[in-house]
């Protein structure tokens, strides 16, 4: 069915493009947040996306790549967007549990949430897009590689050497390779 709504629009058919952009804007928007680390600069990039893929959307060769071109856009711009701002926007929210709806603690879990939110944070957007790209969307690696642009060991590096700074952090460790580490494994 989205090959067909994908060939649709590619014919100009602007409804058959919308629901391409109902049915996506909320994953999307989801990657762009965990990139960006903004609400607002999130639906920025993903409607920016969508802007560029209705201009070039008669480039795109093959219906069944359009998920893949789609999200390789919306990389590139939220790649463009974090340079231009290198702010990062930290929003303290206090969630009172509503008894009623939640018979079990969650705390931890959303303990464990924050955690990986503040740690994506503080890596580099290459870093994020690739953890972002594989763990969220649950993509192999090679179609990290392949929306990014990169070559896939690359891809397979950013992802070890990401992984290696969450754990760093983790465990209190000022990052992979440094004296702290090396002491803490003694």
């Amino acid at each position: 069915m989205q090959r067909k709504l994908v060939e649709r629009a590619r014919d100009g058919d602007k409804e058959a493009f919308g629901q391409l952009v109902r049915a996506g804007f909320p994953r999307l928007k989801g990657v762009a947040y965990l990139v960006l680390r903004d609400v607002d600069r999130a639906e920025d990039a993903v409607q920016e996306a969508y802007v560029a893929a209705w201009q070039d959307l008669r480039a795109l060769r093959d219906p069944d790549a359009w998920d893949a071109w789609i999200r390789r856009t919306l990389i590139r711009i939220c790649y463009r967007s974090a340079k231009k701002e290198r702010r990062r926007t930290e929003v303290e929210l206090h969630v009172k549990p509503d008894p009623a709806r939640n018979t079990r603690d969650t705390s931890a879990d959303v303990a464990d949430r924050e955690w990986v939110y503040s740690e994506l944070a503080r890596i580099d957007v290459e870093k994020r897009s690739v953890i972002v790209l594989h763990y969220y969307l649950d993509l192999p690696m090679r179609e990290v590689a392949e929306i990014l642009d990169i070559p896939y060991g690359t891809a397979a590096s950013r992802l070890h050497r990401g992984l290696e700074l969450m754990r760093a952090s983790m465990h209190g460790i000022s990052g992979p390779g440094s004296g702290a580490a090396s002491e803490h494994q003694a």
